[in-house]
């Protein structure tokens, strides 16, 4: 089985554990189990399962032959899949449900969505005894198939599908971000491309980028279009700024602590760039990889889950063959404050039951 169908097959046998099982000591959510001594194959149990895509054919196949893979291994066990286009659906959704006591058996969602849950009475199911069963945990003997084991899960990414001091999630999509080069551009601005991204060397090149031919294309592209630099999360590029510069953003406890000089100087800073022509954002201009593909973009700043999409030779390209530009794309890790002790985020969603 693929590492994507392994995580699914856990979270849906962790489903199919939990309708079985009796309550013992409780935590914030549902009371955590006692893991019966065998799983009752004789009994059918059906699973309803939210999950999100973005309209993506190819993503829907893989779910559906995912489900397909489970159901043969536990002929005795149901998914039933319902798609959504947007995790805060899924929330919403959710949050609707639990009052009616109609919420999915297993939903992919994010931590902080999971605290919201818990607020209600007997919602997410405390995981951690299940985690730890020798038969039907992680890595456990008596699965049908290869499961991983606790080891083979990134302690940090575990750690994030813990809530005052239980485990309610299963991390299932993680990335970060990359910075996807036009190296060919940047080395014709008379630049070499370092290993480690700084902020300084990302404007200074930026800058340098904007400059026009007479007639008002741009020499190192010679287009009418041209963005330097173009950063898909704006949250993300202030949340990694100010942790690399040692500075509040906000606390596990609810504090805000955005507003500060540090803040005020990066803003001021950025809109400087901005006013050159040097630095936009997806909000404003659109997707980097399209200006990226098109020759029109030098640094694009975008998920790694998105990398599919980055370059001359990008298999999910969107832009039409015309407009592609043959040059040589580099990937770095985001821009850095400081070289020598990166500061990077992590995100994606988990799997709740």
């Amino acid at each position: 089985m693929s590492q994507f169908s392994k995580k699914l097959a856990l979270v849906c046998a962790l489903g199919g554990l939990s309708l079985s099982l009796t309550g013992c000591h409780g935590s914030k959510g549902l009371p955590e189990f006692t893991v019966p001594e065998e799983f009752d194959t004789s009994r059918n149990y059906e699973i309803t399962f939210w999950a999100k895509n973005d309209t993506n054919k190819t993503q829907t196949e893989i779910y559906k032959k995912a489900i397909a893979d489970f159901e043969a291994l536990y002929p005795n066990i149901t998914v039933n899949l319902n798609l959504y286009t947007d995790y805060g659906k899924i929330y919403n959704d959710v949050i609707t449900n639990i009052s009616t006591n109609t919420t999915p058996n297993v939903c992919i969602t994010y931590p902080d969505h999971i605290a919201t849950y818990l607020t209600g009475q007997n919602t997410v199911v405390p995981l951690d005894d299940l985690f730890a069963d020798e038969k039907y945990g992680l890595g456990g003997t008596d699965l049908a198939y290869d499961g991983p084991a606790r080891e083979e899960v990134i302690p940090q990414f575990l750690n994030e599908c813990s809530i005052d001091g239980h485990y309610y999630a299963v991390p299932y999509m993680r990335s970060t971000e990359a910075c996807y080069v036009n190296k060919t551009y940047v080395e014709n601005l008379g630049y070499t491309l370092p290993d480690v991204l700084t902020w300084d060397f990302i404007w200074e090149v930026s800058e340098a980028a904007t400059a026009q031919n007479a007639d008002g294309t741009y020499v190192v592209n010679g287009q009418n279009v041209l963005i330097p630099f173009i950063y898909k999360s704006t949250d993300n590029m202030m949340i990694q700024m100010l942790k690399q510069k040692n500075a509040g953003y906000s606390t596990a406890d609810g504090s805000i602590e955005l507003f500060n000089d540090t803040t005020t100087d990066l803003l001021y800073g950025i809109a400087g760039h901005v006013k050159s022509g040097a630095f936009s954002t997806f909000k404003i201009s659109g997707y980097p990889a399209n200006f990226l593909n098109a020759g029109q973009c030098i640094f694009a700043i975008d998920s790694t889950a998105g990398a599919t999409w980055m370059g001359t030779d990008a298999p999910l390209s969107d832009i039409s063959e015309d407009s592609l530009v043959q040059f040589e794309t580099a990937v770095r890790m985001i821009p850095q404050f400081d070289p020598e002790h990166p500061e990077m985020i992590s995100q994606g969603p988990s799997v709740c039951v």
